[in-house]
């Protein structure tokens, strides 16, 4: 068990709470983040129907699982066997049966069917059919958004959850360094992943690394001036520039980076525009405290983009912690201007400068902790263009 029971038992009473005040009786969470936040479960099984249920008035949640997957929970969760609730495998792709036939069923047994129930209708994994099952299925119940309650109790994190994410980022440090290494005129892109992946799953001699909730990004040439690229079988060019965005992974918990590298002769534009990049996210990191909000954080950051008359429309930064495929977001705060989310202590996020002109770009970012006065970056590792 990752977590000790007490600490359990705290995030279940503040997600109790959160319920009280939103007037939800009983909440199903999909979200396999939320899964894992609420009872330690950790498998790759969140591509078929799985949840937690919670009760208000409950000791402890229930984790409803596959048959298959029953091992998986036993093992991984901190509950009592009869809080696991096991389905059987001939719900499994047998449509129009489904795995939320048993699950209205265990809540007309448990007599919760004329309660009001908050479902996670924004989770990846809650799907249109999972929702008609549900309102067909429990026709007395008051069916609603849940608004990502559990993603924002999971905002603030514990020191235990610190203490892993800094485990994150030094296995992200050493992923990046080996990333840089291995980026050089002529070797395919899909060879410097190969040993940047070796490096993350490798860790340090004290921790061993995981699978990330995102691929390795790797655009490289033009195609640092659009986002989310993955990487080809095509060879790295002298004279253009590649941007690497990864994580690495302690426990589920992630530390993300980004940085730049060119290869070939400086190229003062880009040195130009990563200088930029950099003042803005050192503005933004130094408004990041406790009392001030994601949005004082933001106006700070696009301030110095003004002075550069630097266009960039989407958010530059999100909280972040527990991570499965396929974001390492919590989908709660967002650096930007307008989110008046106030900050707190071991409130963590992803601030990523993404800077795009056209059919060139840099980018840089940092995985910032709030801390008592002020904050930190998990990560220490120059965010300067690296020129090989």
């Amino acid at each position: 068990m990752l977590f000790t029971k007490e600490e359990y038992k705290e995030r279940l009473k503040k997600v109790q709470k959160s319920m009280q005040d939103k007037g939800i009786d009983l909440l199903i969470s999909q979200d396999t983040n939320n899964m894992n936040y609420l009872t330690g479960y950790d498998a790759w099984s969140f591509y078929y129907a799985q949840c937690v249920i919670v009760h208000i008035n409950a000791d402890e949640p229930l984790c409803f699982i596959r048959a298959q997957d029953a091992g998986g929970a036993y093992i991984k969760t901190y509950l009592k066997k009869e809080n696991i609730i096991v389905y059987k495998e001939k719900y499994i792709h047998t449509w129009p049966m489904h795995p939320y036939d048993p699950l209205v069923e265990l809540i007309k047994n448990n007599k919760w069917d004329k309660l009001n129930i908050g479902v996670e209708m924004d989770s990846h994994y809650f799907t249109a059919y999972c929702y008609e099952k549900l309102k067909q299925g429990l026709p007395n119940a008051k069916i609603k958004d849940s608004e990502r309650l559990v993603n924002w109790v999971r905002l603030v994190k514990s020191d235990v959850e610190i203490n892993l994410m800094k485990g994150a980022a030094q296995i992200s440090q050493i992923g990046m360094k080996v990333a840089i290494e291995s980026i050089n005129p002529g070797v395919r892109q899909c060879d410097a992943v190969a040993e940047i992946q070796k490096a993350l799953f490798k860790g340090t001699p004290e921790i061993g690394g995981e699978y990330a909730s995102i691929a390795t990004l790797l655009p490289t040439g033009k195609g640092t001036s659009a986002s989310h690229l993955t990487a080809t079988d095509e060879k790295f060019v002298e004279g253009e520039a590649t941007i690497i965005e990864l994580s690495g992974v302690n426990k589920r918990y992630h530390c993300p980076m980004a940085r730049t590298v060119l290869l070939g002769k400086p190229d003062q534009k880009k040195i130009d525009a990563m200088k930029a990049t950099n003042e803005a996210l050192d503005a933004g990191i130094q408004a990041t405290k406790p009392g001030n909000t994601a949005d004082d954080v933001a106006q700070k950051f696009w301030a110095v983009l003004d002075k550069y008359n630097i266009k960039k429309e989407s958010r530059t930064g999100y909280s972040i912690g527990i991570g499965y495929p396929p974001d390492w977001g919590e989908h709660t705060l967002n650096i930007y201007k307008g989110d008046m989310t106030v900050l707190q202590p071991n409130v963590c996020f992803h601030m990523i400068a993404v800077m795009q002109f056209g059919d060139w770009g840099v980018e840089a970012s940092e995985s910032v902790r709030v801390t008592e006065k002020g904050s930190e970056c998990f990560c220490n590792f120059s965010r300067e263009l690296h020129i090989k």
